[in-house]
């Protein structure tokens, strides 16, 4: 068997090598494990409350896969910022803090965009159940505490693209 000498120098671009592919490889699983505002499509929406309108940047959660990964693991969120989750009928509709750093306002809406329920001040990671209290399409979270901030209420209504699509 013959004696293989490496030199110093292959020895650490090997290591580099290595350490940089270790390095990519962590980075690539990391990102494909967290979702950020470029998963989602993002939209702009705006709270009709009395002569009040409010207007939120929105991430577009529609597939099932997108709901329930929802805001999990977000630890911040700005105020002008949210979730709308777009489901296909109306329904009751259930939702959870597990895996949320955030307190969240979760609004519930109907098909037409009127909102039907709002759980304010949602508790971080909690496992307690939030139910919409009546049918629901569509649910929007805002940063906690919004709703009061603002003045939203039940019957205010919800409109955007996709709540309204152009036909």
């Amino acid at each position: 068997m013959a004696n293989v000498r490496k030199s110093p120098g292959l020895v650490l671009s090997t290591i580099g090598a290595g350490l940089v592919v270790c390095l990519l490889s962590f980075f690539l699983i990391a990102g494909s494990n967290a979702q950020s505002a470029g998963d989602l499509p993002v939209e702009d929406l705006m709270v009709m409350s009395g002569e009040e309108s409010h207007a939120f940047r929105v991430e577009v959660a529609s597939t099932d896969a997108q709901r329930a990964q929802g805001l999990m693991h977000r630890e911040q969120m700005d105020a002008d910022h949210g979730m709308l989750f777009v489901f296909d009928a109306e329904g009751e509709r259930y939702f959870w803090m597990k895996d949320t750093p955030l307190s969240l306002d979760i609004i519930f809406a109907a098909a037409d965009g009127r909102i039907v329920r709002i759980a304010e001040r949602t508790t971080p990671f909690s496992e307690k159940i939030i139910p919409s209290r009546g049918d629901a399409r569509f649910v929007l979270e805002l940063v906690g505490g919004t709703s009061e901030k603002l003045k939203i209420s039940t019957g205010d209504r919800l409109i955007s693209p996709a709540i309204f699509p152009e036909e």
